[in-house]
């Protein structure tokens, strides 16, 4: 049987967690402080300790960090969230982090998940958790070892960062690290799917509940039972579903579209944003409460630019899948290798798969490059033109100017501005829309391009 210690100065605390815990089927001891902690703890070792954050005498986490077993899964308890203590309990190694008052259903889910770790399949090796994630730079030995240690809990993540970093492979990075990794991994692009039918995609619904609704259908949150949700670009759903998913993540249930009966779901959400998440919620696209429920352990994902040499590695890695897809051997002339360490790449990795592969199109053998040449593919394309945006213009009205640029620069073709924007197709659309120009630049409305 695995061996409980549970830390708290509030005996009927202790009492209800000893309650459910017996039932899960542990051996349980209990300590009101620091003093008593160590004392069972010397007495037998835990396999699983729930530890309350303030105790009588001493800090929990700073407790734990300095005398804790490492191979004992802990668990901080706490009357008093804050973000910051969040992070600090995961970054001490806690597989979760629970609110008083305790959720009994979140308390023994956490309890029976713990028990069967140890008889759980082997996860993967380090190497094929990140086997996308290609990088040497000390920001991506930064970034993988903050999944590690995420990967294992139950914490939401929000992954932040600019547009084109990687965010769905560190996503599935952390899948694949967690006790979750043969359970569905299922990515959603948020600006992607209708607003009139994100609700029924997330959530499911039942014959009938619409027009159109001509059978039950299952949503993402049913079809990833045990496994991972991905929620990119997360600022782009309506504040009316921010409420609905805030909901589920406190709650773990949810009802189909057209049904009156809750369903619990099992999943594991990683949200993501290339916006300053402060500001989309200063903003209004953001609700402040959901921030802070998805942010439990933020990560930021380093732009190409600050990863020294990884640019070299990632071009080489594009160029020998397209050498290995077409039976070729080209190579990067010394110019192109030079060239590309010294351009900023503002399209982050995005950019350079593209112009990797614009560049073996055009060369024979060997692919030539220098500064000037980025420019001009920068230029052609609609990175490289320049917009005079005034100090002290609103930002909705320079994003309007940049969007509207870009769409000119592409001849109105809108697939190729998205791109280049490193947006969705849809999320274009919406902006189009709120400007009044949901046209091509030519007068057309062709949905094709």
């Amino acid at each position: 049987m695995p061996h409980l210690l549970i830390v708290d100065d509030e005996s009927d605390i202790r009492e209800l967690i000893a309650d459910v815990a017996l039932e899960a089927g542990y051996t349980v001891a209990q300590a009101s402080d620091v003093r008593q902690a160590r004392i069972q703890m010397e007495r037998q070792k835990p396999d699983v300790a729930l530890v309350d954050v303030q105790l009588p005498d001493g800090d929990g986490v700073a407790f734990w960090k300095e005398s804790g077993p490492s191979d004992t899964q802990v668990v901080f308890m706490t009357g008093y969230s804050s973000v910051d203590s969040a992070i600090e309990a995961l970054r001490c190694g806690a597989v979760d982090y629970l609110l008083k008052p305790l959720s009994l259903r979140r308390l023994r889910g956490i309890l029976v998940e713990l028990k069967t770790m140890a008889s759980s399949p082997p996860m993967p090796g380090a190497s094929d958790c990140f086997a996308k994630m290609i990088g040497k730079s000390r920001a991506m030995q930064l970034l993988c070892a903050h999944i590690e240690k995420v990967a294992p809990t139950q914490a939401t993540v929000l992954l932040v960062g600019e547009s084109g970093t990687g965010k769905e492979l560190a996503a599935e990075a952390i899948h694949l690290a967690s006790p979750r990794h043969q359970q569905p991994f299922i990515p959603i692009n948020c600006g992607a799917i209708s607003p009139n039918l994100i609700e029924s995609e997330l959530f499911g619904h039942e014959k009938g509940s619409f027009t159109g609704a001509d059978r039950q259908h299952k949503g993402y949150f049913e079809r990833a039972r045990g496994g991972t949700i991905f929620l990119d670009e997360i600022t782009e759903m309506s504040m009316e579903l921010q409420v609905r998913l805030l909901r589920v993540l406190e709650t773990g249930r949810f009802m189909r579209v057209g049904a009156h009966e809750e369903i619990e779901t099992d999943v594991r959400v990683v949200a993501a944003t290339n916006r300053n998440p402060e500001q989309a919620v200063a903003g209004g696209a953001l609700r402040e409460d959901l921030y802070h429920r998805l942010s439990v352990f933020p990560l930021e994902l380093p732009p190409l630019r600050e990863r020294e040499d990884d640019v070299i590695l990632l071009a080489e890695h594009f160029l020998q899948k397209l050498n290995d897809e077409n039976n070729t051997r080209k190579t990067f002339a010394p110019e192109a290798v030079k060239a590309m360490r010294e351009y900023s790449w503002p399209g982050n990795i995005r950019e350079l798969r593209n112009y990797v592969y614009r560049s073996y199109i055009l060369a024979d053998d060997v692919i030539k490059g220098d500064f000037n040449s980025f420019e001009l593919e920068a230029h052609s394309a609609g990175w490289g033109s320049e917009i005079l945006v005034p100090v002290g213009v609103p930002l909705a009205e320079a994003n309007r100017q940049l969007i509207l640029a870009t769409l000119k620069q592409c001849g109105g073709v809108k697939k190729t501005a998205a791109e280049m924007l490193g947006i969705s197709l849809k999320t274009l659309y919406n902006r189009l829309e709120e400007y009044g120009a949901d046209t091509d630049l030519d007068g057309s409305s062709n949905p094709l391009r």
